[in-house]
């Protein structure tokens, strides 16, 4: 294990992160509010970043220094954000500052905020901002901007990026990094301008686009989107969600006129066929509630896209929903976005795998001597991947049972349990009850807050690379 050369890396994204906090110190500066959470966490940052970048290591980098820095990255990363809001005085604890952070990285948005628009505008920014920084990743980010350490960058997107196989748009890795971040900052940009053409003011329009780039769900208001009463508004947000839970090769496809490729996309189909059949079964399900079927889509429709690309914004307080829609939602928790793109969740094409996986078992119970390949895309899946796909699903119901067993200690439903695990594994927000789109997580004990910020942290980078930072084999010598 080159410890030295992950160390490294981790003081290259630390040097970005003391960077990026200039944007909200600027903010509190427009503003009138103090400068000196930003100011203190800005110099705290950069020293240790700079301390770290400067050692000197040999530049042997393989796929295991790669998960190592990759897990390693993101637990600092969360760790240095909880800083601003440590310093602003507002928070009761560091744990309920990292809890916040790390909900913004990992894109989850759920908080334990009660009073969301007591904060300072500049925190709330940096709260928001967190989200569009972790949304395409930190790590893709730094590969974009930094110049080569002289490693295989490969291995660190490989960790981070979601999704059952990973690829680069074009050979080198440092310039499909700018293809992907050109990408998500021109659709982010085209979102603040079509909510600031909808009568949102300026500085909640980078709020709300900056929650819905990474699909984090942060707002600004307590009672999240709802409190514009727009319908306009709603929809903005909502196509824009959908857009950020597509795979970003699409729109690469799209750039380059490989449309039919765009076309014969069964992830693309799954995923959109998963939204209009949630918005179909849950419409008609609260219809009774609303008596108004323009209402009634205009809900349902935002809160399936909202839910199924783990973002988390609410325009209503869908708790008091049947039980069928919350268990329509909580399946679309489970299924989340497309790979690739900003969403949580075990992605669509994992599903997609799953579910013809289980297709050719059965035929092959009938027909034992048949041979019957997976295919995605009319290509033909690896042996592998779907091993790989069939053991994440393991994990993945494995680490929400076992983080749900740790926060039932805190004696609160079943319902409430599960769902702020599945919730928080999922990168979703909001769960059900006392955790839903009108509550928050600070009613629970530090102990579970640890437990789901980690757990937000492990849904972010899809199980493995913290398993493998947690590994004994991992440090051994090779």
């Amino acid at each position: 294990m080159n410890l030295k050369l992950v160390l490294k890396v981790l003081g290259r994204i630390l040097l970005i992160e003391s960077a990026s906090l200039a944007l909200p110190l600027l903010v509190a500066l427009i503003y009138g509010e103090n400068p000196l959470p930003f100011l203190w966490s800005i110099a705290i940052t950069a020293l240790l970043g700079l301390g770290l970048s400067v050692l000197p290591a040999q530049k042997r980098f393989f796929v295991r220094e790669g998960f190592v820095a990759v897990g390693l990255i993101w637990m600092v990363t969360c760790l240095l954000g909880a800083l601003p809001f440590w310093f602003s005085g507002y928070f009761s604890s560091f744990v309920d500052c990292l809890f916040e952070s790390a909900s913004g990285f990992t894109t989850t948005g759920a908080s334990i905020l009660s009073n969301i628009e007591a904060l300072p505008n500049g925190i709330l920014f940096w709260r928001s901002f967190t989200h569009w920084m972790g949304g395409m990743g930190v790590l893709v980010l730094a590969t974009a901007v930094l110049p080569s350490m002289g490693i295989r960058s490969h291995y660190l997107t490989q960790a981070e990026t979601p999704g059952p196989v990973f690829s680069k748009l074009v050979p080198k890795q440092a310039k499909t990094s700018k293809i992907l971040y050109g990408i998500y900052c021109a659709l982010t940009l085209l979102e603040v301008a079509c909510l600031k053409l909808a009568g949102m003011p300026l500085y909640d329009s980078f709020i709300h686009a900056f929650g819905t780039a990474g699909t984090g769900g942060f707002s600004n208001r307590n009672i999240s989107v709802g409190a514009y009463n727009s319908m306009a508004v709603d929809m903005i947000i909502a196509v824009f969600i959908i857009l950020f839970s597509l795979n970003f090769a699409v729109y690469f496809l799209l750039l380059t006129r490989k449309f039919r490729e765009v076309l014969h996309s069964d992830e693309l189909r799954f995923f959109l066929l998963a939204v209009a059949g949630a918005t179909v079964l849950i419409s008609v399900n609260i219809y009774p509630l609303y008596s108004d079927l323009v209402q009634t889509f205009r809900y349902a429709f935002f809160q399936v896209c909202s839910i199924i690309s783990t973002t988390g914004f609410s325009t209503t307080d869908w708790s008091f929903w049947p039980q069928f829609s919350h268990l329509v939602l909580i399946m679309l928790m489970f299924c989340g976005a497309c790979a690739g793109s900003t969403g949580g969740g075990m992605k669509c094409s994992r599903v997609l795998i799953l579910m013809r996986s289980i297709r050719r078992e059965i035929h092959h119970i009938i027909h034992p001597r048949s041979v019957e390949v997976v295919t995605l895309d009319g290509k033909v899946v690896e042996e592998s991947t779907v091993h790989s796909v069939l053991t994440f699903v393991g994990c993945y119901l494995l680490v929400i049972l076992s983080a749900a067993l740790i926060i039932s200690l805190d004696n609160f439903s079943f319902s409430v349990s599960f769902s702020s695990a599945l919730t928080c594994v999922s990168n979703v927000g909001p769960g059900l009850e006392a955790v839903g789109p009108a509550g928050n997580f600070a009613a629970f004990s530090p102990l579970s807050k640890l437990v789901m910020s980690l757990c937000m942290i492990i849904g972010r980078l899809e199980i493995f690379p913290i398993l493998v930072l947690f590994s004994r084999s991992t440090w051994r010598r090779a």
